[in-house]
Formats: C-alpha cells, structure tokens, sequence
C-alpha cells in the first residue's frame, strides 16, 4: 500500500510540475478569494533559509490592482531601456550556443502566438508593455521581506511552491512584474511597508 501511495503522489508531483506554464492573458473576472488561501496557506511551506520564513505578502484586487497597474505600467515607461530591477541582480553576460538557440526559440514562440512578425519592433515593443499591465490580470501578489533580511533569504521558493496547486485550480500565473515594483510604488499609492523582493500576477486562464 505504501508502495503504490508513493508511486501515486510521484505520478502526481510528476503532472503538476510539467504542466505548469507562464500565463499571458487572464480573463477579468477575480479569482475565488478561497482559491487565494488556498495557494498562500500551500505556499507557506517553502523552505527559507534558516527556517525564517520572512515573507509577507500583499494581494490586491479591484481598484488597488487597477492603481497597480497603472503605476507599473508608467514607471516601465518613463524608465525606457534604462529600466532597473529594485534588487541588484546580476545579468547575464551574453548568451551563446544553446542557451542563446533556447532564448531564441522561447521569444518568436511566443510573438508568433500573439500574431507579432519577425522583425516587427514596434510591435514586439507593444507587446512587451503588456508585462507592465498584467496581462490584465486581476490580481497582483507582493513578496516582502523585511529589509535586515536582504534579498537572499530564498523567496523564490514561496510563489513556486503555490504553484503547485495552480494547475488544480485553473488559475494562471506569471512572474513578470517581481523586479520594479519598488519603482511604482508612488503611482500605485500603495505603500508596501517592507522590503519588496518579488512579485506575481495572478487571474483566471482563458482556457
């Protein structure tokens, strides 16, 4: 019995991590506020480091997504190219070989898919606003830390750990908005109280 339960949650973990996927368009309908819980209240049990468990997080919805939005959305535009993450976070040099054959390949599947043509700049300009706006999604979610914390104190593992029960829900996700958030703040009019370190957007997939 043992065996089978094992090879059962296996096949399970197995399904939900390959299927997982980044949405880029929501429906605007709210996701369920107990489908909310239910994703926060799993994703409590990441590991942090040292067991410190320092995240707190903001969820918004309504108006304060809209003001989100907005904000985001002008701070990416007044920073043009010279847009900064609010943590440092060392890019990569360059790309090459397969990671740059891998890079490639993810961006035009994705434009072709949104009807944008190769070489298209304007266009794929466009559409890479649509990261500021959400997709449209209804929700924002904020991860803080507070600021003695650092940026280091494994974070990431929070919202990949919600992920999990995503796929059960059909709610989608992306992790776009997780670098500038600081920088909307004053737009936005929400002050988050401490040291913003990421961030996702949530709604209800299309399909």
């Amino acid at each position: 019995m043992t065996e089978l339960r094992t090879h059962a949650d296996l096949e399970t973990l197995e399904r939900l991590v390959t299927e997982r996927w980044s949405c880029r368009a929501f429906l605007t309908d709210e996701v369920p506020h107990e489908h909310i819980v239910t994703l926060l209240s799993l994703a409590q049990h990441a590991p942090s480091w040292c067991n410190t468990q320092p995240w707190e997080v903001y969820v918004t919805e309504g108006p304060a997504t809209e003001r989100f939005r907005d904000g985001l959305l002008a701070h990416a535009i007044a920073q043009g190219p010279n847009l900064q993450p609010d943590v440092p976070m060392p890019r990569p040099v360059d790309y090459t070989g397969v990671h740059l054959q891998r890079r490639r390949e993810a961006g035009w599947q994705l434009y072709q898919a949104v009807g944008v043509t190769r070489g298209d700049r304007e266009a794929s300009a466009r559409q890479a606003l649509k990261n500021f706006e959400l997709f449209g999604a209804p929700h924002a979610v904020v991860i803080t830390v507070d600021a003695s914390q650092g940026s280091y104190v494994c974070t990431g593992n929070l919202p990949e750990t919600g992920n999990y029960r995503i796929t059960e829900l059909e709610v989608g996700e992306h992790g776009v908005i997780g670098q500038i958030i600081r920088g909307a703040e004053p737009a936005a009019n929400l002050p988050f109280a401490r040291c913003t370190v990421g961030g996702r957007i949530a709604g209800v997939r299309p399909f």
